[in-house]
Order: structure tokens, then sequence, then C-alpha cells
């Protein structure tokens, strides 16, 4: 009886290892558990990173407006209906991004902001002429821009 009551123990004990790097369902809030709802019958079994990215994602949404729910879910229904190619090279797009210096990103915001004021045919002049441009013409131009980069860099130094 004894060696029963150990081994169901031993069982419980590795049971609950198994899940010690991860986050149960059921300990969840209420509200954390009807907005991952759809994740429940697979939550248990999902990698840590992946939980805690869902439940960041909770608590995101849980701050949102009515308004910024409705943006939210424009944009993902508008991500779900891109080719999977389309969504590596974002992704792959976005890891780049991400691994460059917070100097680069912020002036990559600072020209995206200054493209978005443009008025929109002024917006596709620039998006014909480098679709225009030869692959060497778009290599020259890519050059001049990181000189450019450098020597700004180099004055704010």
């Amino acid at each position: 009886m004894k060696a029963k009551s150990l081994i169901a123990f031993m069982l419980l004990l590795l049971a609950g290892l198994a899940n010690a790097d991860g986050v149960a369902f059921e300990s969840l809030d209420k509200a954390q558990q009807e907005v991952l709802e759809q994740f429940a019958d697979g939550w248990d079994d999902m990698p840590q990173q992946r939980q805690e990215r869902l439940l960041r994602g909770a608590e995101r949404w849980a701050q949102m407006d009515a308004d910024q729910r409705a943006g939210a879910r424009e944009r993902f229904a508008n991500w779900q209906s891109l080719s999977a190619e389309r969504r590596d090279l974002i992704r792959e797009r976005y890891a780049i991004y991400q691994s460059l210096s917070p100097t680069d990103r912020r002036r990559i915001r600072d020209n995206y902001g200054r493209f978005r004021q443009m008025n929109r045919e002024r917006r596709q002049q620039l998006r014909d002429r480098y679709r225009d441009m030869t692959p060497e013409q778009k290599k020259r131009l890519r050059d001049r821009v990181k000189r450019h980069r450098r020597t700004t860099t180099d004055r704010e130094q």
C-alpha cells in the first residue's frame, strides 16, 4: 500500500514539475481565462514562452477601450489574410529591425513618420520612382543613405 501511495505521489510530483515552468490555465484569473479560452484545451502543453506571450497579450487587451479593440481585431484580420510567405517576410524584417540600435530604429520611425505626412500622390511618386530603379541604382541609393547616416552619427557624437 505504501509503495502505491509513494508511486502516486511521485507521479503527481513529476506532473507538477513538467508544468513547473508554465502556468496552469486554472490558475489564471477569470478575465484572462475569458480572453484566452480558445487556448484552454492545449494550454498546459504549450511552451512557457508562448504562454507568457499570450498572457501579455491578454493584459494589453484588458487595458484597451472598445475602439482600440476594434482596431486590434482589424489588424489581426489583415494579418491573417496575408500569405504565409508574406507573414514570414514581415517577421524576418521585424527581427532585423529589433536587432538595430535604438538610434537606427528611431531614424526609421522618424523617416516613416515623414513619409506618412506626405500627401498620397507624393508617396506614390516615391514608390514608383524606387520601383522603376535598376538594381544598381537601388544599391547606389542604399549606399548613399548609409554614408549619410555615418556622417550624421559622427556629427552627433
